[in-house]
């Protein structure tokens, strides 16, 4: 296990409540103010297997008009949980060196994605599934980022491959999407048929969010 140091917020402050499966619209800017008061950086090795605790991980769906960024992890990644499997989702801890959650979204971005541009990240809601060890200790920020026809690669290209793909496509792949990438794509494909409106931007609002 990493001994980074992951920003954290106990649980009972991050949920607000009991837990829920899958992606809830909103509550983004309440967190990130209650992280800014209540979060810490803590150890990896020490908060992995605590549920008392909720591991902020930004995570952002890159699309372009209603394609999605759709990237499949190869058999040199690290984890071998995830070879082979399909995602939507660029995503990670915040380390101390981010700041704050916005920080982490940037890192990603520059990390993971080769562009000439970094876009504004736009939050659609916290991503939480307590079925799995894993999921138990961890919570998503979902934001969603387009890409507008410009154009856009994967840096780490012996890891991952990726390419824009229509909804369809990316259905047709869907159970072999990351548990995480089956939630968001099935949340945002049912706001893109009811037509819901997305909020404002993930790098704004809601105050710094620092270590203790």
């Amino acid at each position: 296990m990493s001994d980074e140091r992951v920003l954290v917020v106990p649980r009972a402050l991050a949920l607000g409540g009991a837990g829920w499966l899958g992606v809830r619209a909103g509550g983004v800017e309440a967190l990130l103010a209650t992280a800014a008061r209540h979060g810490e950086f803590r150890r990896r090795s020490e908060v992995e297997s605590d549920p008392s605790l909720k591991q902020l991980i930004p995570y952002l769906v890159l699309r372009d008009g209603p394609r999605y960024f759709l990237m499949r992890r190869t058999r040199a990644g690290g984890d071998a949980r995830l070879h082979d499997l399909w995602s939507i989702g660029i995503g990670g801890h915040v380390n101390p060196a981010d700041v704050d959650v916005a920080g982490g979204f940037r890192r990603e971005w520059e990390e993971e994605i080769a562009a000439a541009f970094v876009p504004p990240f736009r939050p659609v809601g916290l991503l939480n599934d307590d079925t799995t060890d894993v999921g138990a200790v961890h919570l998503g920020i979902v934001c969603v980022a387009e890409a507008d026809g410009r154009p856009v690669a994967i840096r780490e290209t012996e890891k991952l491959a990726g390419t824009f793909a229509a909804p369809e496509d990316v259905r047709d792949v869907r159970d072999g999407l990351e548990t995480w990438s089956r939630l968001v794509f099935d949340f945002l494909e049912r706001r893109a048929v009811s037509g819901e409106a997305g909020a404002t931007r993930c790098d704004t609002g809601g105050g710094a969010v620092g270590p203790r």
